[in-house]
């Protein structure tokens, strides 16, 4: 066992989790599973992923017991928010977004119901499995309204009486259109996101955890990322270059035995389209070649 491993606590199971998962491969870390398929060692590094309840997530990585963190935004809110009304330190920081699990977190009424602004919560009762998040959006609008916990399947909660509103987590909007509850206000866009301890840790962990963000963020970066090359008319090379989507400064290489036109070489930030392309012909540009980004390191 590595003295002074980084531990990273990653959700066991649902939706966030093949693409954590994934994550860890992709940063390159190689590691053996346990018997319970709960704690994965890394080979390559000191580096260890537990496998827990998402909701268990902030609370491990605030007490030190990880050291990092992949959680939905809401999950590291909703404690965040739950501490401070306690009068506590936070005890994490998100530091980065991975850029998947995106969901929001929004207040929808009853199909019978009136909806002119967040006013119409005054005085009502409010379903929620996010009970800390809700009340901070009441406060930010000077709203007294009664915040009900509940523990999941929010969205029967006015069918049986127990509500008037409710505010759940929403992806699709199926699930509430099936309770016959319209969407009305989203208090929180919520993905996934890093989360790191504000407790001390070694000097051995702090040069791992920022090799493991800079890696992560090599992996973001690659996500829509585009390598391009091009033959372009000398003449023509400054209107071939402006029309690079989310390109810096592009290599330009000369061509063997041609005065007349150049190579032209560029990393793409953005998508490159087929009208991208066809803009990029129509203003001289020949040879196009478009190639996937596998690795990127700023």
């Amino acid at each position: 066992m590595t003295k002074d491993p980084v531990k990273i606590a990653v959700q066991k199971s649902g939706r966030l989790t093949p693409r954590s998962l994934e994550l860890l491969d992709r940063i390159g870390l190689d590691y053996d599973r346990s018997p319970d398929q709960l704690l994965c060692v890394g080979r390559n590094m000191p580096v260890e992923a537990l496998l827990v309840r998402d909701d268990d997530i902030p609370e491990l990585v605030r007490d030190g017991t990880c050291t990092m963190g992949f959680v939905g935004l809401n999950v590291a809110r909703e404690t965040e928010y739950q501490r401070r009304a306690n009068g506590q330190e936070c005890g994490f920081e998100v530091v980065q977004e991975l850029g998947f699990g995106q969901c929001r977190l929004a207040i929808a009424r009853q199909e019978t119901d009136q909806w002119n602004g967040p006013q119409s919560l005054q005085g009502k009762r409010i379903a929620t499995s996010y009970p800390h998040i809700t009340q901070h959006y009441l406060d930010q609008h000077n709203i007294d309204a009664q915040v009900i916990a509940f523990a999941g399947s929010v969205e029967i909660a006015p069918a049986l009486g127990k509500s008037d509103f409710v505010c759940d987590l929403v992806s699709t909007g199926a699930t509430l259109a099936a309770n016959k509850l319209i969407e009305e206000d989203v208090i929180l866009e919520s993905h996934s996101v890093v989360i790191r301890t504000t407790r001390s840790t070694s000097a051995q962990q702090d040069y791992w955890m920022d090799k493991l963000t800079q890696r992560i963020d090599g992996v973001i970066r690659v996500q829509h990322s585009k390598y391009i090359m091009l033959h372009a008319p000398i003449k023509a090379l400054a209107a071939v270059t402006r029309l690079l989507p989310g390109s810096e400064a592009p290599t330009v290489i000369p061509l063997q035995g041609c005065n007349e036109k150049v190579a032209v070489h560029a990393v793409c930030r953005e998508n490159v389209f087929w009208e991208t392309l066809e803009d990029l012909k129509a203003a001289g540009a020949t040879a196009m070649l478009v190639l996937p980004v596998e690795k990127m390191l700023a």
